[in-house]
């Protein structure tokens, strides 16, 4: 007798992130019964777990095979030269996100997602200061090649694979959101972001530290490797009670 092949299961976050779509997006698509173009309502899920809904990755991705690309998909940003600087409002509207607040989003909430700025500007004064932040186009030209999703392009590079972590190191450690991302088999940083963003990951809500004296990276949030171990332990028993 043979037996049946268990599906594997994906939450809105991965399904967003491969279909260049939002989480909210995704859960809309389910709620709304959308339809594809050949009529057929978005897939219902096949695992709830709390408010996270699970879906048989096979079927959902089956499901947009059979729909129209996604807006992002065919946006064709305006032509400026490449070391032209944008601000994260002009930077969202050149990406073409309709919300002008998607790249400081994408910035404050996913961190490792989105490419750090080619220019930080100290702008205000001592009593109110704030950073202005400004993307260079072929900075977000490099960031659109790559990104999880349709708006990928034939022939561009892969995104950057994630660095091989120990599981067996310091576990007071304070690690990255790429090393985070490692430890908890997620095939990029973005999946782990949109995961974090969405809940998906309760031990994680809270951070241990940020990065300090690191360049480019100070300030980006840090876990330490005992918890982030904790959450993968969390995560595979969660899997394999479905």
């Amino acid at each position: 007798m043979t037996s049946r092949r268990e599906p594997r299961l994906a939450d809105a976050a991965e399904i967003a992130a491969e279909q260049g779509l939002t989480p909210a997006r995704i859960s809309g698509l389910y709620t709304e019964r959308a339809e594809n173009a050949a009529g057929k309502a978005f897939p219902e899920p096949v695992h709830t777990r709390g408010r996270a809904r699970l879906w048989d990755h096979a079927e959902v991705t089956e499901w947009f095979a059979h729909r129209a690309p996604a807006r992002l998909a065919v946006h064709a940003p305006p032509s400026l030269t490449p070391g032209t600087l944008l601000n994260a409002a002009e930077a969202s509207r050149y990406l073409g996100y309709k919300n002008s607040n998607q790249v400081t989003t994408f910035v404050r909430d996913h961190p490792g997602y989105f490419p750090d700025p080619d220019v930080v500007e100290e702008k205000g004064t001592a009593e109110n200061p704030y950073r202005r932040q400004l993307w260079k186009v072929e900075t977000l030209q490099a960031w659109m090649a790559t990104r999880p999703g349709r708006g990928r392009r034939a022939g561009t590079n892969e995104a950057p694979s994630l660095p091989d972590v120990p599981v067996d190191g310091d576990p007071d450690e304070l690690l990255g959101a790429s090393q985070a991302a490692a430890l908890l088999g997620y095939k990029s940083v973005g999946f782990f972001s949109s995961s974090l963003s969405q809940g998906n990951l309760p031990l994680l809500k809270d951070t241990d530290g940020v990065a300090e004296n690191a360049g480019r990276q100070n300030g980006r949030r840090r876990w330490t490797r005992r918890r982030i171990l904790e959450q993968a332990a969390q995560r595979s028993k969660s899997s394999t009670r479905r």
